[in-house]
């Protein structure tokens, strides 16, 4: 799908490298400029998580690049940096605003080696922000953007996403853009810069709860086992005897159906109470979920057409025959790691079914890779002799 597409990759952490692994997969030549020492994301794993000593974090977002060591503070680095450029179509890097200016590798600069470039570029707050010096990181955006506020319930202190919510998001809101930008520059010819900020994606991620409060609606923390303040009964999680389950927005009447007619439920079963009652409604359902196992529960609500789910932990996940079915695993070779498992491209292309159950994804020869074990391979790409390349080598620069 994008075979054609090169992809200079001054990436770290977790939005930037995320970003551009979308594009990989979908065939794009992605080569990533690190340190001759290795980035954090080879030196970090979340858990202590290392494979036969290979950082788990770095496996999970560089899947189908190829590394060049580059020292770019060394003059010569930067100018195999700018080399590289020249032969790319896209420049992606998510450093603080400023770092790539101050390396001569700002758009600015690389625009006038490269005209038609799309220069994509990633940071907590945006270069023009008078916070651009603050720390892009998950947390901390969960936090200033009003994320952590709404999640949670209301007798409990803010709670954090259980996953890096915002630089996923953010990483796929960089890809959508990279896509239109080169959509664009094969229309018009023209290249151009285009900007994601960590605070933009979590306020994105908020988008119903936050149009409802900017627009007169009351957005606020639960009470448990309430999952939202907006929605109608039932909406949350309840125990069961053996664990928990999810309903979602099904009339009462169906669940008092699926449950025996219990006549707890009889009151609410008008339609317009489900919001205004939705507290009482929860109290009068979560005593009889809890004589009822999990599996008892959900039989009885699927065969009623009641919205549920179970409320799986990671072996539960696996174990799940819903997800099982869409084989989003993959398992991979790697050189130094060995076996390492990884979720497969989320995406499903028609034009690459057969090659990797149906969607993109990682082919063998498309391995997370070792530091600069493409180092002399774009070397070469780039018109540097053995020499040259032996010479850069000797003085650090990559």
């Amino acid at each position: 799908m994008l075979q054609d597409v090169r992809i200079a990759a001054f990436t770290q952490f977790l939005l930037g490298p995320a970003a551009v692994q979308y594009l990989a997969d979908m065939g794009a030549d992605v080569v990533k400029v690190e340190p001759p020492r290795g980035g954090y994301e080879r030196r970090w794993a979340g858990g202590g998580t290392f494979p036969n000593g290979v950082s788990a974090f770095f496996l999970l977002a560089h899947r189908g690049v190829r590394s060049l060591t580059l020292d770019l503070k060394h003059p010569e680095g930067q100018a195999v940096a700018r080399r590289l450029v020249q032969t790319a179509d896209v420049v992606v890097e998510n450093f603080r605003p400023g770092v790539m200016d101050r390396l001569g590798l700002g758009y600015a600069d690389l625009r006038q080696i490269k005209p038609d470039l799309v220069y994509a570029t990633a940071s907590g707050y945006g270069a023009d922000s008078p916070y651009r010096h603050l720390p892009g990181q998950d947390l901390l955006l969960q936090a200033r953007a009003g994320l952590a506020a709404v999640t949670g319930t209301a007798d409990g202190p803010p709670v954090a996403a259980g996953a890096a919510v915002v630089d996923q998001h953010g990483a796929a809101l960089l890809a959508m853009g990279i896509l239109g930008a080169l959509h664009e520059r094969r229309r018009t010819g023209e290249g151009q810069r285009i900007e994601v900020t960590m605070v933009q994606a979590a306020l994105d991620l908020q988008l119903e709860p936050l149009v409802y409060a900017l627009n007169g609606g009351l957005v606020q923390r639960p009470r448990e086992p309430l999952a939202s303040s907006f929605h109608e009964a039932p909406y949350g999680f309840y125990r069961t005897a053996d664990g928990y389950v999810a309903l979602s927005l099904s009339p009462i009447k169906l669940i008092g159906e699926a449950l025996g007619d219990p006549p707890e439920l009889r009151p609410f079963v008008d339609p317009a109470l489900a919001l205004p009652r939705r507290e009482e409604i929860h109290r009068a359902l979560q005593p009889l979920l809890r004589e009822r196992t999990t599996a008892d529960l959900l039989r009885l609500f699927e065969e009623h057409g009641v919205w549920c789910a179970p409320v799986n932990d990671y072996p539960g996940v696996l174990a799940d025959p819903v997800i099982q079915q869409l084989d989003p695993i993959v398992e991979m070779d790697h050189p130094e790691a060995g076996r390492v498992r990884t979720l497969r491209h989320p995406v499903r292309y028609g034009s690459m079914e057969g090659s990797t159950g149906s969607s993109a994804g990682a082919r063998p020869d498309r391995m997370p890779p070792r530091l600069g074990e493409h180092t002399d391979e774009v070397l070469r790409e780039l018109g540097y002799a053995e020499a040259d390349a032996a010479r850069l080598r000797a003085d650090g620069v990559v």
